[in-house]
């Protein structure tokens, strides 16, 4: 038995009309009678009463009608399914990310349970470049406001974090303004290592009007940790989720008041920002980070 007949069938006694059912299903009426046809004689019953005025259905073909459209439902599922591929997402990402990595792709889950997220950690500019040239569908990114050639979507909003010496005297201070701290050292990760981030921080800090002087550049963010660490009179300002993956006891991070924020965006190439891309960013301005305070506690970071 074809499917093709069940649904010629299935025209027919929609119509109650071998024209109309014809051009319906854009065929030549004759096509249908000899389907319609084959179909009774491989079921054994008569499925229409004809007559050159009217056609209807015999009591056979109303219970084979029903289990027509059934079968034809189920055929259409079947299709359905085996169209639905999983869409791969390759995410562009960096470290001092994880915590937000873990809710968006929850939430990305949730939301699109076809996407399957292959993460590819890539510094800043290579990340970029990465999107320009096809090999990442997209990226995150802190502190990118604009670049060539690629569409920037805001997704998020990190709190800046002084992050100081456990000896430090506002080590233990629920809050600490950037006044109070002008007579420190200021050591800021070596631009090259994340040349947004290190600008989009200097920028927040010279925004809020008092910024303080900067000492000697730190090296990696880690080395900055360990040298802030070891010197009660210096510190250094990280975005929240980079707080959130600081382990070493030896600092202390203390939220800055009033507070400043960096902005953190999904990038994807210019003029491709489609589902999956709005999708990517919803899923990621609905996951908030949780900040594991380097003092033992945690604050919850928007």
């Amino acid at each position: 038995m074809e499917l093709r007949a069940l649904r010629y069938f299935v025209a027919v006694a929609d119509e109650l009309h071998f024209g109309r059912a014809a051009e319906r299903l854009h065929i030549a009426q004759p096509a249908v009678s000899q389907q319609i046809a084959r179909l009774e004689r491989e079921l054994g019953v008569r499925l229409f009463d004809r007559s050159p005025r009217r056609v209807r259905l015999t009591a056979a073909g109303e219970r084979v009608l029903d289990a027509a459209r059934a079968t034809l439902a189920a055929a259409d599922q079947v299709q359905l399914a085996a169209k639905q591929v999983m869409t791969t997402v390759r995410l562009g990402t960096a470290a001092g990310l994880t915590a937000r990595l873990e809710r968006g792709i929850d939430a990305l889950r949730e939301r699109a349970p076809d996407f399957a997220v292959v993460l590819v950690d890539l510094p800043v500019e290579a990340r970029l470049n990465a999107l320009r040239q096809g090999e990442l569908d997209v990226a995150l990114a802190r502190g990118v406001r604009s670049a060539p050639g690629l569409t920037v979507l805001p997704a998020w909003t990190e709190r800046l974090f002084a992050v100081v010496s456990r000896r430090h005297p506002a080590a233990d201070r629920p809050a600490v303004g950037l006044a109070e701290l002008a007579g420190d050292t200021l050591r800021v990760p070596a631009r090259e290592h994340d040349p947004r981030l290190h600008d989009a921080v200097v920028l927040a800090l010279h925004e809020s009007a008092s910024c303080p002087a900067a000492g000697r550049p730190a090296g990696t963010l880690q080395d900055t940790i360990v040298e802030v660490g070891s010197d009660p009179r210096s510190w250094t300002v990280l975005p929240a989720d980079q707080v959130a993956e600081i382990r070493s006891t030896r600092v202390r991070a203390v939220p800055l008041d009033p507070a400043i924020t960096i902005d953190g965006s999904v990038v994807v190439a210019a003029g491709h920002a489609d589902n999956a891309a709005e999708c990517v960013v919803s899923a990621f301005r609905d996951a908030p980070s949780t900040v594991e305070g380097v003092a033992g506690s945690r604050r919850p970071v928007a």
